[in-house]
């Protein structure tokens, strides 16, 4: 058995804590049992906002990515709040809803000290979040904006080849998937997918009559290529 290992660290302020990241190539057909040794979360948030919504979809990423990208995520997801020192636990954290979204003083330091430490961020828009996560997020990185990615960026092209970049996965206006990253130091520290809703892919199969298996499988794959790229970049 192969392992390729990277490690995880947030300082900054924090103790420093460090995570094995293990993509396993697996030879001869033979596995040992290995307990999980890492987790994803949702992130838990005030406002009024939906942040428990999609909630079947972190559990099947986290069950693709472990058959395809041979990570070892416990199968089911965490919940974290903002402010919690729990967050530092998490390498991805992923975050949807279609309302409102209210960070205090406490959880923008803490958010801040999370991503610039090491964390990463996947905010996905479930329709309706848009006008409400930016000004939050502003908040966090006052020096920053959102940047559209490319095409040809690297989160597109990791295990999975999205040549068009972003695919569309949910119908909500008739505009054009857009994936936008907040850079920090050359490191992309939260990626947001606006008129993608990749979440919703992700569900189990049948909660949305209208998606067929294959926008399924792109909304699998794309997540995939985030989870990689997050413990890779």
């Amino acid at each position: 058995m192969k392992f390729s290992v990277f490690n995880f660290q947030f300082s900054k302020g924090v103790k420093f804590l460090t995570l094995s990241f293990s993509l396993l190539a697996i030879s001869l057909g033979l596995t040992a049992f290995i307990p999980p040794t890492y987790r994803m979360a949702k992130l838990k948030y005030n406002g009024g906002g939906d942040w428990y919504a999609d909630r079947t979809a972190l559990p099947n990423l986290i069950a693709y990515c472990n058959a395809n990208l041979k990570t070892n995520f416990h199968p089911e997801e965490s919940i974290v709040e903002a402010g919690s020192r729990e967050i530092f636990n998490y390498p991805f954290i992923y975050m949807t809803g279609h309302g409102n979204v209210v960070f205090s003083d406490q959880e923008i330091r803490n958010l801040r000290q999370y991503l610039t430490g090491g964390g990463f961020l996947h905010i996905d828009d479930n329709y309706g979040l848009d006008k409400f996560i930016r000004p939050q997020m502003k908040r966090v990185f006052p020096e920053l904006n959102f940047v559209e990615l490319p095409a040809n960026h690297a989160i597109y092209n990791q295990k999975f080849k999205f040549s068009g970049g972003l695919p569309k996965i949910h119908e909500h206006d008739n505009k054009r998937p857009q994936g936008f990253a907040l850079i920090y130091k050359g490191r992309i520290v939260c990626y947001y997918t606006y008129e993608c809703d990749l979440g919703n892919g992700w569900e189990d199969f049948g909660t949305y009559p209208e998606d067929t298996q294959e926008t399924r499988t792109k909304a699998l794959k794309m997540g995939a290529n985030l989870v990689q790229y997050a413990l890779t970049q």
